[in-house]
């Protein structure tokens, strides 16, 4: 026998074992619902992994108006118990990765089945039960009770792999050996003798195997961009399988998976976006010192890569994602400054300035604000006397991490800053708008709260409409030729309103550090409750 129930599991830093780790290994590709090994896996937005087979049964997703997506109303209730969020169907897809994994594991082990004839191997079943009550003796840390047990094929990796995959050995249950040999002259069919003799000893066997599925699997777990092995993965809607850094250098260009080409509704930030449990885990069981290996290469090329304040800042106002901007260059500092992004790549900063000091996170009480926009340059016109005529448009927004001066213009070190994934937005308005229909005499606040997102859309579109059919003065003049039509994207508008609105930087930098489409749409319903109760 071979069990100790004070440690089922192994550590994480050490590869694993063939022979006495035979449990952990198989517990790496069981599907924790039904026990059986991985069939058909899927994975789930949090991360967790299931067989195609145990999804629970889908239902339509009330409350949810954006995006409105015929594709994205039907979901299911996650079934592991430290999630149990909602998740839309589509974002829940086959894993390719693990996909692969299995049938390579399937087909070795039906390889060696064949030639470890002479083999045989029992096995029983350990059920770990929690203690009866707080006051068990703590000796006792695990009620332990007896399961199946069977006697099967091949040596314990083997053998413990056949069990699961028979559904008679739980995820959770622990498992005691005990090998035996059977005597040639009791199977009729003969083998190879020298094919016999490698597997004379079952631990030299169970060892053997396991390099052999490592060799098997182990190009499974290359990563589609760097093409090493898989560090920090994530698995996308999709199903395919990237580092958290590749798939973040993927979303600064295109929210496009380099596999499928389908489109990606992941934050490019991928702020609060799960691993891949089973993928972690599973390169940690087999290959710990390559990830090692990998992470320690990743740190030290990074530590090589010049951290410098290398995005010029013009403190000036706010700025806006996809929208124009007109600017009329004339203090020497910004001309310097305005000359070397045009040698560079056309892009600087626009940030507004902290007019009331107000502190703004790390970087405390400093002369702008936290948020601001990546503008790129468009068009250009020098003027005879050194000034110049700038038209630039917002690229996306940044937060500014460290800043310094350089010959007079502020330099920073900034960070993408971007909305929330689709799936928390998703989340946010079934959440605020599962309550009964707001009423009259609500404060405007609680009232908007209520208020599906494309209703709080609506609400500035109808506005707009109003103002235009009114031919109100903000916003004729060109504006409308400036600014274009109101954009139809809810996560647009907000911008577009604020950049045609006659407000303040203060009103409109409210906008700018929201990660939330809903949160924004609210901001712009709430400036024309305002502007209809002043009869602007």
């Amino acid at each position: 026998m071979n069990y100790d129930a004070s440690s089922p599991e192994p550590s994480s830093d050490a590869r694993l074992n063939g022979h006495d780790d035979a449990r952990a290994l198989v517990r790496l590709i069981q599907c924790s619902l039904c026990s059986h090994p991985l069939r058909t896996p899927v994975t789930l937005p949090c991360g967790n992994s299931l067989c195609r087979q145990c999804l629970p049964p889908s239902h339509v997703r009330e409350y949810i108006s954006y995006p409105a997506l015929p594709s994205r109303q039907i979901g299911i209730t996650c079934p592991f118990p430290e999630c149990r969020k909602a998740h839309a169907l589509e974002d829940c897809s086959v894993n390719v990765v693990l996909l692969k994994v299995m049938e390579a594991v399937t087909s070795e082990v039906v390889r060696y089945r064949a030639i470890e004839g002479g083999k045989r191997t029992s096995l029983e079943e350990i059920t770990l039960w929690e203690p009866l009550s707080p006051l068990s003796d703590a000796a006792s840390e695990h009620q332990l009770e007896k399961g199946h047990s069977r006697t099967l094929n091949g040596g314990r990796l083997v053998a413990t792999y056949s069990f699961a995959e028979m559904g008679e050995l739980h995820y959770t249950s622990e498992v005691s050996y005990h090998e035996e040999s059977e005597a040639e002259d009791d199977h009729p069919l003969q083998r190879d003798t020298a094919m016999l003799d490698e597997f004379d000893h079952s631990p030299q066997s169970d060892t053997t195997i396991l390099d052999q599925l490592r060799e098997s699997t182990y190009k499974e777990l290359e990563c589609h961009v760097c093409y090493n092995l898989l560090l920090e993965p994530i698995t996308t809607p999709c199903g395919h399988t990237f580092c958290r850094k590749c798939l973040a250098r993927i979303l600064d260009h295109a929210r496009l998976c380099p596999v499928c080409r389908r489109e990606l509704p992941l934050p490019p930030s991928l702020e609060g976006q799960a691993s891949d449990k089973y993928v972690v885990e599973l390169c940690a069981g087999i290959c710990p010192e390559h990830i090692a290996a990998r992470a320690a290469a990743v740190e030290e090329e990074e530590a090589t890569v010049p951290g410098g304040l290398d995005t010029p800042l013009f403190v000036v106002s706010v700025a806006f994602p996809g929208m124009p901007n007109f600017l009329h260059i004339f203090e020497p500092r910004y001309r310097l400054m305005l000359r070397r992004a045009m040698a560079v790549n056309g892009r600087f900063g626009m940030i507004a300035y902290n007019e009331r000091g107000i502190p703004q996170g790390a970087l405390g009480r400093t002369m702008f604000m936290e948020v601001g926009t990546l503008v790129q340059i468009e068009h250009y016109q020098l003027l005879p006397d050194g000034r110049s005529y700038v038209q630039c448009r917002g690229i996306s927004r940044f937060k500014v991490l460290a800043h310094d001066m350089l010959d007079g213009y502020t330099v920073a070190r900034i960070q993408p800053f971007q909305d929330m994934a689709l799936v928390e937005e998703e989340r946010l308005e079934a959440e605020e708008t599962n309550f009964p229909p707001a009423t009259e005499g609500e404060p405007v606040v609680e009232m908007l709260d209520r208020l599906p997102t494309t209703q709080l859309h609506q609400i500035s579109i109808d506005f707009v409409r109003r103002a235009q059919g009114q031919s109100a003065r903000w916003i004729t003049g060109g504006i409308i030729q400036a600014y274009g039509e109101p954009p139809e994207d809810p996560a647009l508008f907000p911008f577009w309103f604020a950049s045609v609105l006659p407000l303040t930087d203060q009103e409109n930098y409210k906008l700018l550090p929201t990660t939330s489409v809903r949160e924004r749409l609210k901001i712009t319903a709430q400036w024309v409750r305002r502007i209809e109760a002043q009869r602007w």
